[in-house]
Formats: structure tokens, C-alpha cells, sequence
């Protein structure tokens, strides 16, 4: 049936969609995932996994601070999900989250607005266990976005920072966000 005036591109010349909108697809074994930090403290974070929105704005699940999610590294399902205030909250909330993380799971990590004013060594600790080589720098409103796993042997190659500079903030006050997408392994035994 065709309708005046609405055109449309045959099949076989649409663009394919990939899982979480990311410019590629994944092999098989892998997850697709898309982590975006905030924009100043104005737009927030967002989280794909596997097709699966895990953490936004429309979720309704999201803060200033740490936005992490837990996901099962075999099968990809949601574990759990939590927003950390680093600017006023309590620490012993999210090394309680940390600690408590089961080998085997994938943790997802976007910053909003300020993720680092009550960082400690202890949680800075947890997440270099999780693979992060950019904790140990995070500072007063930098964008930090992370995918690390509990049992990782080597550092996450999923992961990206921007230092809070006033000569090259893109907001007022804070770094341009962060986007990044990509394929994590499926945990196999």
C-alpha cells in the first residue's frame, strides 16, 4: 500500500540497527553496550546492556553521583542498579555495593555531575579490582564512564575520562560528556 507523499527506502537499503544503537554489532558471546556519562548536572547518564536500557532519564533511575549497574557476565541479566551520591551522600553504602559484588558479574559505572568529592582510597581500591586504571585520577566533577568485571585479571579496556578543567570544560563548570560503546565478553566456563 503506498500513502501520497511518505516515501520509503526498499529493505534491502536500510541502514541494519545494532543492539543499544551502536555503530556496529557484536560476535556471538559478546554483549553490546552503551554507557553515557552525564552532561553538567543537567542531562543524565544512561546505560545499555544487551538491547536492555538499564539505567536513564526515562527510567527514572538515575542521580548525581556513581549510576552503577550489576550484570550477570553470562547470561546479561539485570542484577541490580543503584545511584551513589559522591558529592553529599554516604561512602559506606557504596563500598557495602562493592564489596558485595559476586565474581563473574559485569559492572557498568556513569558519572553525573560530581563523581569523586567523597571518593576514598577504599572505594578507588574496589574499582581497580574491577579493571579501572582511571579511578586513581577522578576528581571534583570530572565524567567518568566504565565497564570492569569482579575477577577481571588484566585492566578493562572499557573505560574513559575527562578531567573538570575550566579552560576546556564544554559546560559551564564541567567536561563535555561521555559516550562509549562496545562489545563485552561473555563470561564462559
Amino acid at each position: 500500500m503506498r500513502v501520497a507523499g511518505v516515501t520509503s527506502k526498499p529493505r534491502s537499503e536500510q541502514l541494519p540497527r545494532h543492539k543499544c544503537g551502536n555503530k556496529k554489532s557484536c560476535p556471538e558471546n559478546y554483549f553490546a553496550f552503551k554507557i553515557t556519562s552525564g552532561a553538567a548536572n543537567v542531562v543524565g547518564p544512561s546505560i545499555c546492556f544487551d538491547d536492555m536500557i538499564l539505567m536513564s532519564n526515562l527510567k527514572n533511575n538515575i542521580g548525581r553521583g556513581l549510576n552503577i549497574a550489576l550484570v550477570n557476565g553470562t547470561n546479561g541479566q539485570l542484577l541490580k542498579a543503584d545511584i551513589f551520591d559522591m558529592y553529599s551522600g554516604d561512602t559506606d553504602k557504596l563500598d557495602t555495593f562493592l564489596q558485595e559484588i559476586k565474581h563473574g558479574t559485569i559492572v557498568l559505572t556513569a558519572s553525573y555531575d560530581d563523581a569523586a568529592t567523597k571518593m576514598n582510597d577504599k572505594i578507588r581500591a574496589h574499582f581497580v579490582e574491577l579493571g579501572s586504571s582511571h579511578v586513581s585520577k577522578l576528581g571534583f566533577r570530572d565524567n567518568w564512564v566504565f565497564l570492569g568485571a569482579k575477577g577481571m585479571k588484566n585492566k578493562s579496556p572499557f573505560e574513559d575520562h575527562i578531567k573538570n578543567d575550566k579552560d576546556t570544560n564544554k559546560y559551564n563548570g564541567w567536561p563535555e560528556l561521555l559516550e562509549m560503546e562496545g562489545c563485552a565478553p561473555k563470561k564462559m566456563d
